[in-house]
């Protein structure tokens, strides 16, 4: 081989031919370069002799290398299309089958949970859902009579399927912590077995195991109410619901998690940010289950390989969202001041949360992912008068001290 390209290139130095130029009455493309093309007709018989082996052995190997390269890439492309049950290779695949998720908080088809159901499901993943006691008698009659069908709709095709939706409520760990007021409660008529605690010995009864935990769900019941007009225990039950609730879902779950699990939270920037109107120890909720992702990924991570991650998402119209009271403010907003001026998708977050459920991620733990446009990198606000004045009067800044 090394011969061949020596003994070209000692040719080539000597004349140089055109692409369009004839030798020895043969006419060369751009596209075909003809050995006579190269050789000019004059020269050295010998050389034209002892280059020609030389050159077809090259080209033989050449040929070879490139038949063997074309072939080894179309098998590579029917085991990548294999894996996503498709006819053509997608290039890196998130492929989840044979594993389990449960996902804590869906109660709807409009949520970030529907949505990472919907996603991990498209990968692959068998979907056990967590529905809160008062809401679950409706949602699972609009699952049956079909009024999610639209929603459940998979990129390839197929449909959502949901194995088993089991009743929940993760402010309460075990039965011994329900209090009669709720016992009573008409709205849980009909319905047991639903703390944290019960539900995980439910879920392992009848599947032995999961894979993946999503913890999707947040309550506060004074969110409308500013910080400094909170009660003690509108704060306590916030942080309760959308971020204790979290720690013990994975209390009781962890043992029943496959090695090499993921857990996922949601959260919000107000963890870190001021949002006025985000009240009621919302706020501090979330900067609370921040904390503990972290803490929860080093306590996971060492004793049983689970990995935790949290995505901080940005604002969604969502049914829950509403509760807010200027959710739509909120979603303006971020399309006025975010890097990226679109409206958040909830399948943005759902198609995060499969890839850190994926060998993908498998080095990704402790961590917050934003999946928001870009608005958590923003410190001032593009559509700000104050901003439109200073852009208008450049002169009039041109004296500020640095």
């Amino acid at each position: 081989m090394a011969a061949s390209l020596s003994n070209m290139q000692a040719a080539m130095t000597r004349t140089t031919v055109s692409a369009t130029q004839t030798a020895a009455g043969v006419t060369s493309s751009p596209s075909k370069v003809r050995l006579s093309a190269v050789v000019p007709a004059t020269s050295n018989s010998r050389l034209h002799t002892s280059l020609l082996p030389n050159f077809v052995a090259l080209r033989t190997d050449v040929r070879t290398v490139s038949r063997r390269g074309a072939r080894e890439s179309r098998n590579a492309g029917k085991v990548f299309a294999s894996v996503n049950g498709t006819g053509s290779s997608p290039g890196l695949p998130i492929d989840l089958r044979g594993k389990r998720a449960f996902i804590a908080g869906v109660a709807d088809d409009r949520g970030f949970g529907w949505a990472i159901a919907k996603a991990l499901s498209a990968a692959g993943a068998e979907i056990l859902l967590g529905t809160w006691v008062p809401a679950l008698n409706i949602f699972e009659t609009n699952l049956q009579r079909g009024k999610f069908d639209e929603s459940r709709m998979l990129p390839n095709g197929g449909m959502l399927e949901i194995a088993k939706v089991y009743p929940l409520d993760a402010v309460f760990d075990t039965p011994e912590d329900i209090p009669d007021d709720v016992k009573n409660n008409k709205r849980y008529a009909g319905s047991s077995k639903w703390t944290v605690q019960e539900v995980a010995e439910a879920v392992k009864a009848d599947y032995g195991s999961i894979d993946i935990l999503v913890h999707s769900l947040a309550n506060g019941p004074e969110v409308t109410k500013p910080l400094l007009e909170t009660s003690r225990g509108g704060y306590l039950a916030a942080i309760s619901a959308s971020s204790y609730s979290y720690v013990s879902l994975l209390k009781y779950f962890l043992p029943i998690m496959n090695h090499g699990g993921v857990s996922l939270s949601l959260t919000y920037l107000a963890s870190e940010r001021i949002i006025p109107g985000y009240g009621g120890g919302m706020s501090s909720a979330k900067a609370a289950l921040e904390s503990d992702t972290r803490v929860l990924a080093f306590e996971a991570g060492r004793k049983h390989g689970i990995r935790v991650n949290t995505i901080s998402a940005g604002p969604l119209g969502s049914r829950a969202a509403k509760a807010i009271g200027f959710i739509d403010d909120m979603i303006n907003y971020s399309c006025a001041n975010a890097p990226l001026q679109q409206e958040l998708k909830s399948d943005n977050v759902g198609n995060t949360a499969a890839f850190l459920a994926s060998p993908l991620a498998s080095a990704i733990t402790g961590t917050v992912i934003y999946v928001d446009n870009g608005l958590h990198a923003m410190g001032l606000a593009v559509d700000s008068p104050c901003v439109a004045k200073a852009a208008s009067a450049p002169s009039e800044m041109s004296n500020v001290p640095a």
